[in-house]
């Protein structure tokens, strides 16, 4: 199942999404995403053990806003080395400023790259 092409479309033009992890509601996180090949991925700076990427491996429901556009997700892990890689250039295609550099070039970290994970609509 993937994202009809309009969400699509909108996620990729959204700079920052929120995301809101697990069940429990709380406030929208802002994260920064991508679009590759039809298929929607987020990527941690922090491995905090509050943090929304470890609540969405410990329970992969939620939601993300883009916009005024609210829409349930459910999260799972990204593998492979090709995938993250790619995945690493559609980073760095899209945040192209001075100052997203740092990051974009911290998400190629080998820490950092594991902790991908792939949006799904629920």
């Amino acid at each position: 199942m993937t994202f009809t092409k309009p969400a699509l479309a909108l996620l990729d033009a959204t700079k920052i999404l929120g995301v809101r992890a697990g069940s429990q509601p709380h406030r929208f996180i802002a994260v920064w995403v991508v679009v590759l090949n039809s298929r929607v991925f987020v990527r941690t700076w922090n491995d905090e053990p509050g943090g929304w990427y470890r609540a969405f491996l410990g329970d992969p429901v939620g939601a993300i806003q883009a916009g005024e556009r609210v829409l349930r997700v459910r999260a799972r892990k990204t593998r492979g080395d090709r995938l993250l890689a790619a995945i690493d250039d559609a980073y760095a295609a899209k945040y192209t400023t001075p100052g997203a550099w740092k990051y974009v070039r911290g998400f190629r970290t080998p820490t950092r790259r594991v902790r991908t994970l792939e949006l799904l609509p629920r």
